[in-house]
């Protein structure tokens, strides 16, 4: 395993006298690589299976490179100037209702479709189990909807469009395991897993496992900017091309609008473009949302976390920052090997401090993969309407999606022709809903919200069945109270607090 820690300029030997702050920052960087290299060519040199050992010695040598740029970024202190940020010209985003209408359907022969595949459903509830595999509608999950939406995208246009799924080693297996039921479809899938890189102690900047096997709870996988390492470094991304594949769609499993388009498609080969971010509005539930900015003449991906405190407000303003990104790109994979041998991918690193089991401070590195796109040409990005962007995070967003608000075609969901308003209400639930099963229990079924702006609900409440909700409805039931809201009832802009159970309705 070849790796070595690049000479930092100016580092003198700890024993030079009169040495600088950043000399001793530059020295001090030089051992905690070289301890962390020692380390990582250790555990590599006692993996005995040779198939096995290569696949570690690639995710060690890609983890070194990662933490040694992030040493080297944390010895010079280095931070985005915000006074060089400017919002992206019209031009680098175009509106997708600006696109001419195709019905060539010829070049989905050169696509693929990648889901980003690698989260657990925690947050929901499921522990152990790959968010995918939750069912949001008519009892499909969201790993059904996505095979339905290329399924028929293959019946209806004759074609045959492989549908990837990039798994982590959290959820490989329990996956492997549900795709088999796909096997008589008309539909060919493949996987590859992300990386699994080790966490690291916060203080002793050394990996927390010891081995290759060590306890899963001591590696990570490294976000969704990992794609390009472990597309290339599992093979995928050459077979794929031997194939005479050349463009490829990734989107979030959880994104139940992300499906084909072929007017993007179109756009993407027509304007040779290289790297292509869906963008959409901006409202006041996405001001966190990363976004595309020039940056001394670059197109950039700007996340939140990489903002000064001070410049917080101006980053969410919806005034100079208009669109986020909804992490759904094309790219071009020839490009991409082009990128990958040639000059390697920086993406900018994304520092997640996590506490391990046992207490003890750990540091994630993670990167985004819309970063990427400072390194392809012709990248830009395209205002997408909001329909194209329906993720499920929490159960505030199942509650919207199992709702009368959309109906199922081949998978994927579209919005009922009566909601009055293009924007979806906005709908907040307490933690007494954060789980899948308390949600389950206390709405006996899901409201009717056609008409619905606005919902907060706190506290102990409960739904009775086809119960309909308008305008703005805020229910908060105080500590040790309980709400009850009986079948049938209508609440149209209501605030209702305390210790009720409403019978006038």
């Amino acid at each position: 395993m070849s790796l070595s820690v690049p000479s930092a300029p100016g580092v003198k030997s700890a024993r030079t006298r009169g040495a600088s702050a950043i000399d001793f920052k530059s020295a001090t960087t030089g051992v905690a690589a070289k301890a962390m290299r020692n380390e990582l060519n250790r555990m590599v040199s006692e993996v005995k299976d040779t198939t096995q050992k290569k696949i570690f010695d690639l995710e060690m040598q890609s983890f070194f490179s990662l933490f040694n740029r992030y040493l080297m970024e944390k010895a010079k202190h280095e931070v985005i100037n915000w006074d060089k940020i400017q919002p992206l010209a019209p031009e680098l985003v175009p509106s997708y209702s600006d696109l001419p209408d195709t019905n060539d359907t010829s070049i989905l022969e050169k696509l693929v479709v990648l889901k980003l595949n690698g989260g657990l459903g925690t947050t929901m509830g499921l522990s152990g189990s790959p968010k995918s595999a939750i069912e949001v509608r008519d009892g499909m999950t969201f790993l059904d909807l996505s095979v339905r939406q290329i399924e028929h995208l293959n019946e209806a246009h004759k074609t045959n469009v492989p549908f990837i799924l990039m798994n982590s080693f959290n959820t490989d297996d329990e996956t492997q395991r549900i795709i088999q039921k796909y096997a008589n479809h008309n539909i060919q899938i493949l996987t590859f897993n992300q990386s699994r890189y080790p966490r690291v102690g916060k203080e002793s900047l050394l990996p927390v496992p010891r081995s290759a096997t060590s306890e899963k709870s001591q590696w990570y996988p490294p976000g969704h900017g990992d794609i390009f390492d472990a597309i290339s470094n599992s093979g995928l991304l050459d077979k794929l091309l031997e194939a005479g594949k050349k463009y490829m769609f990734v989107s979030n499993v959880d994104n139940l609008g992300a499906d084909v388009d072929l007017k993007i498609l179109k756009h993407v080969i027509d304007s040779q473009c290289e790297f292509l971010a869906e963008l959409t509005d901006k409202t006041k539930a996405d001001v966190k949302g990363g976004t595309l900015i020039n940056y001394e003449g670059t197109v950039r991906l700007l996340e939140i976390a990489q903002v000064p405190s001070e410049h917080v407000e101006d980053f969410k303003s919806i005034r100079k920052f208009k669109y986020f990104n909804t992490n759904s790109i094309y790219i071009d994979l020839e490009a991409l090997k082009r990128v990958i041998d040639t000059e390697g991918m920086e993406l900018d690193i994304i520092v997640n401090n996590k506490i391990a089991d046992d207490g003890t401070p750990v540091i994630q590195l993670e990167t985004a993969m819309g970063a990427a796109i400072k390194h392809f040409k012709n990248a830009h990005g395209i205002n997408v309407p909001r329909s194209r962007f329906l993720p499920v995070k929490a159960c505030s967003d199942l509650l919207l999606i199992t709702s009368d608000l959309y109906s199922l075609e081949h998978g994927k969901l579209v919005m009922n022709p009566q909601r009055m308003f293009a924007q979806t209400p906005v709908v907040k639930l307490g933690d007494t809903f954060k789980k899948i099963r308390d949600f389950n229990k206390r709405f006996r079924t899901v409201p009717n919200i056609l008409e619905l702006d606005h919902l907060t609900v706190s506290g102990d409440v409960w739904f009775g069945r086809n119960i309909t909700l308008r305008g703005t409805v805020i229910i908060v039931a105080n500590e040790g109270s309980r709400i009850d809201l009986p079948d049938g009832s209508i609440l149209e802009n209501k605030l209702v607090s305390g210790n009720v159970s409403i019978i006038d309705h």
